[in-house]
C-alpha cells in the first residue's frame, strides 16, 4: 500500500514553527517563567538563550532576565539556537522569519548600491546569507537608511512581502524614531520642523514653501543638553532622502559629524554622524501581528554628554 504524501507546508506554517510559544497565564518575571516551562535547564542556560536574542515577549526580542510579563502575553523560544548565528561587523540580524529580516546596520554601510556605487552592501551580505539555503532565496528592499546612519532597517524575503510593505508602508510601520546628537543648545523641548524637500542628486535642498518639492514633517523632543550639544529623539511624518539632516540643518543644530550639511565649521568628535534609527515598530506584513523593535542609543553619543 502506498503512503500518502504530507502536504508541504506553507511559508506561514513554517514561520510559525520555528518557535515553541508559550502563552503567561499569569505576571510574573521572565526569567521565573522560563524556569518554569524549561525545569530540567540551569539558570546560566536560561540566561544564555537571552544573550543569544533567541527569546520573545510578544514578537519583540527580549532579552532582560527580570521583565515583567503580564498575563495574556506570547513567549516564544526559537527553535533554531542550536544553529550556527550569522556574524558580521557590519550588520547584526535582530529579527528573522520567512518572510522579512529586522537588521541593525551599523554606519558606514550602505543599504542598497547605486550607479555610482557599486561597493559592498546590507542587501548584498544579506542575499549571501539567505543564499545560502537555496539559490532561489533572496532578500527585497523595502526601505533604506542612509550610509552614515546606523540602526534598524528591514527587508522582505518574498515579493508580496515586500509589495505589501511597500504599498502601506505609512499604514503598516506604526513607529519609526531615531536619536540624534545636534550642535548646540536646541531652544524649544518639543517641535516639528515642515519644509519641502528636492533632491538635487549630491543634497537635498529645503524651502519654507512649496515651491514643487516634497512637503516633509520631522517632529523632535530633546532628552538632553550639556557641553553645547543637545540629544534630540526624532519621529518621521515623513520619510525623505536626507530628511533629518536637513531638517536639524535647518532648525540652525545641525547633526554632529554631518560634514554635509553642517557647514565648513562643523565638528566630528566621535568620528561619525550622530544619527541612529533606534525604533521601528510595525504590522507584519503576513501574520498581522504588532512588531516591535528597538536599540540602545550609541555609546559614543553618551560620552559627549558625560561631565567634563
Amino acid at each position: 500500500m502506498k503512503s500518502e504524501k504530507r502536504p508541504r507546508k506553507t511559508r506561514d506554517e513554517k514561520a510559525r514553527a520555528q518557535y515553541t510559544n508559550y502563552l503567561v497565564k499569569e505576571p510574573m518575571e521572565l526569567m521565573e517563567f522560563l524556569a518554569a516551562k524549561m525545569p530540567d535547564a540551569s539558570r546560566t542556560k536560561l540566561k544564555a538563550l537571552l544573550s543569544k536574542r533567541v527569546v520573545l515577549v510578544d514578537n519583540v526580542i527580549t532579552t532582560q532576565f527580570n521583565f515583567p510579563l503580564q498575563t495574556g502575553m506570547k513567549v516564544q523560544i526559537s527553535k533554531n539556537k542550536g544553529k550556527k548565528d550569522f556574524t558580521n561587523r557590519l550588520l547584526k540580524i535582530v529579527y528573522e522569519d520567512s518572510y522579512i529580516i529586522v537588521i541593525d546596520k551599523m554606519q558606514g554601510l550602505l543599504s542598497v548600491s547605486t550607479e555610482h556605487q557599486k561597493e559592498r552592501t546590507a542587501y548584498m551580505i544579506l542575499n549571501e546569507y539567505v543564499q545560502r539555503s537555496g539559490r532561489q532565496y533572496q532578500v527585497y528592499i523595502v526601505h533604506r537608511l542612509d550610509r552614515d546612519t546606523s540602526g534598524l532597517m528591514m527587508f522582505a524575503k518574498t515579493e508580496k512581502a515586500q509589495r505589501v510593505l511597500r504599498d502601506n508602508w505609512h499604514e503598516i510601520v506604526t513607529d519609526r524614531r531615531y536619536v540624534a546628537v545636534v550642535e548646540g543648545d536646541v531652544e524649544k523641548d518639543r517641535d516639528t520642523v515642515v519644509s519641502w524637500l528636492t533632491d538635487k542628486t549630491l543634497y537635498v535642498s529645503s524651502s519654507e514653501y512649496d515651491d514643487g518639492g516634497s512637503k516633509s514633517v520631522t517632529h523632535y523632543k530633546t532628552i538632553k543638553r550639556a557641553n553645547g550639544y543637545s540629544l534630540l529623539e526624532l519621529d518621521l511624518e515623513t520619510g525623505r532622502k536626507n530628511q533629518i539632516r536637513v531638517h536639524m540643518q535647518t532648525l540652525g543644530h545641525p547633526i554632529v559629524g554631518d560634514g554635509r550639511y553642517a557647514g565648513e565649521n562643523y565638528t566630528n568628535p566621535i568620528g561619525r554622524l550622530a544619527l541612529h534609527a533606534f525604533k521601528l515598530c510595525f504590522h507584519h506584513p503576513v501574520t498581522g501581528d504588532l512588531m516591535e523593535f528597538e536599540t540602545p542609543y550609541p555609546g559614543e553619543f553618551k560620552k559627549l554628554f558625560l561631565k567634563r
